[in-house]
């Protein structure tokens, strides 16, 4: 079975082209398990502190349960920022059918849509822990797929991360 990691800043559109990616997935035939960090970080660290050592934590198991659902069959979609690339890189090595896509939008573009207020609040010292804005965003050397997350559609950008599966000889 397969991974997806979508990565990017906060507010790129990682949800949203997750979302698509398994709505294309599932018009293909294929059901995934969409993991998605906004609804998992409640119940892994249910008081964040967005620390490093919490982040490890957080993003090792989420890696770990991404590599369980591939090694049972079902493919997996990371919906998450994962500000380190190590972080990626421990998912990508414990799933052998790993592709890491990058929604790359200006810091501008993610702080004007800024729908949780993040950005804001960063912006009046309220947090450091945002990736961009405070917290150091490592995007990736070399993903897979790039999608640009302020000029493409999440449909248009889903078609190109099954084609990059289907290329792969992941999907049929």
């Amino acid at each position: 079975m397969f991974a997806v990691w979508i990565t990017g800043l906060p507010a790129s559109g990682k949800s949203t082209l997750a979302r698509a990616l398994v709505a294309e997935l599932a018009r293909r035939g294929v059901r995934a398990a969409r993991l998605e960090s906004d609804a998992l970080r409640p119940i892994f660290t249910p008081r964040p502190t967005y620390s490093e050592e919490e982040r490890d934590a957080f993003y090792g198991a989420l890696a770990f349960v991404g590599g369980l659902l591939c090694e049972h069959g079902v493919p997996v979609i990371f919906d998450a920022t994962a500000n380190r690339r190590r972080y990626r890189d421990a998912a990508r090595a414990a799933t052998p059918r790993f592709l890491e896509v990058f929604v790359d939008a200006p810091l501008e573009v993610c702080a004007a849509r800024d729908p949780k207020g993040l950005y804001a609040k960063a912006r009046q010292g309220g947090t450091r822990t945002l990736p961009g804005a405070g917290a150091d965003y490592e995007p990736p050397r070399h993903a897979e797929v790039v999608v640009r997350g302020d000029a493409e559609s999440p449909e248009e950008g889903a078609r190109r991360i099954v084609a990059a599966l289907a290329a792969r000889g992941w999907l049929t």
